[in-house]
């Protein structure tokens, strides 16, 4: 007999800031995780994307990891953390006790596959990615011992369920979807292409030459890690780069760049970049790279070639790898079924709802995207949910 849908009155898709801060909210209004509502994150472990980071990476040379919201009833803050510790450590730990003093029973891994409509409520199909004991481990436990004749035949197919909900919030972020801009050429090069959301370590580049495209912290944080470490660096932006004199972002700029998104949002346009939005601040580091001339951008290159870069001045770099810090897009294909994207590029989006289905909200999306956006999101968000229920 086939299984019934499970059902709840809510779906949390993914565990990172948004996620988290929604399911924090929802406590609060007291929901039960796994009987009013569920929270399902396809990683293996907490942290969000920050677990997917590359070790190099510290908490103070990242864009600022704000608390979560009833963070400091567990004695914790980013601001006190121990910045010696590689930030995906450090994430990943505050999420964990997080999630597990407030209960929140996050499963995982679980990829949510598509969620579509039934009727006036909505389906969401997913498949447990949890690793399942192969054939031949099967074969062991029932025989006692493995068969001369057995062929193994790899891992079972991943076991798929389903739950019916009244309202889904999807906070899956981007990490899970890079972009890559295309360029002539990409296809007949030799070398490596290689996308931020690949980046593990400096050290796998040594002797190389290297390429790195793009015009945020991200593409700046590669440049310094990788000097002294590529036998050839070379910095390239597709838009002019727009330092600001100052250590950090101020209020200013960050309410700038989050009426753009905000905008953009409530129109159903695709997400503008953030960082063109509010400008790269010279940290002491980062002035210092400038000043030595490493953070020195190039215009964007024009075509690419087997073992190089070339300009429309016939200008060339030789290049071994590309490294594409050139962002992400939110992650949305599993909300295919259900239509909401406009002919401009985006989901009309408006104090987190969406509002051509007022079932189904987007947390840390277009001006949420921030940490701190996230947290007043979580609120946001969970205020019009238990009105509505």
């Amino acid at each position: 007999m086939e299984a019934r849908p499970e059902r709840v009155k809510v779906v949390v898709i993914g565990a990172g800031q948004a996620g988290l801060s929604v399911a924090y909210y929802l406590r609060r209004f007291e929901l039960v995780a796994d009987d009013d509502f569920v929270m399902l994150d396809r990683a293996p472990g907490p942290g969000g994307a920050w677990q997917q980071r590359w070790s190099s990476l510290r908490l103070g040379t990242a864009h600022r990891v704000n608390d979560l919201p009833g963070m400091a009833e567990l004695g914790l803050s980013f601001e006190t953390a121990d910045r010696s510790l590689p930030a995906k450590e450090v994430v990943a730990d505050y999420y964990g006790r997080f999630e597990e003093h407030f209960e929140l029973r996050v499963r995982r891994p679980m990829d949510v596959r598509r969620v579509s409509n039934q009727g006036v409520d909505l389906l969401v199909e997913v498949e447990d990615r949890t690793p399942q004991p192969l054939e031949e481990e099967k074969a062991r436990g029932l025989f006692g011992r493995r068969r001369k004749t057995f062929e193994p035949a790899g891992p079972p197919p991943a076991p798929r369920y389903e739950i019916v909900t009244q309202f889904l919030v999807n906070a899956t972020g981007t990490w899970g979807s890079p972009f890559v801009p295309y360029y002539p050429g990409m296809a007949e090069f030799r070398g490596r292409h290689l996308h931020t959301s690949d980046f593990t370590d400096a050290e796998e580049f040594r002797g190389r030459h290297v390429v790195v495209v793009g015009g945020g912290t991200s593409a700046i944080g590669f440049m310094l890690e990788l000097e002294g470490v590529a036998a050839g660096l070379t910095w390239v932006s597709r838009r002019p780069i727009d330092w600001i004199d100052r250590q950090e972002l101020d209020l200013e700029g960050a309410s700038a760049a989050v009426a753009l998104q905000d905008e953009a949002a409530r129109s159903g346009r695709a997400l503008p970049s953030v960082v063109s939005g509010t400008g790269v601040p010279k940290s002491r580091r980062i002035a210092a790279g400038i000043e030595r001339g490493l953070l020195v951008a190039r215009p964007m290159f024009d075509r690419i070639e087997a073992d190089r870069v070339v300009w429309n001045d016939g200008s060339e770099v030789q290049a071994d790898v590309i490294i594409w810090a050139t962002g992400f897009r939110p992650e949305l294909r599993h909300l295919a079924p259900l239509k909401l994207r406009e002919k401009a590029g985006g989901i009309t989006v408006g104090q987190g709802a969406a509002w051509s289905d007022p079932r189904v909200f987007l947390a840390g999306y277009g001006p949420q995207a921030s940490t701190i956006g996230a947290n007043r999101a979580g609120r946001m968000i969970a205020r019009q949910i238990m009105a509505m229920l």
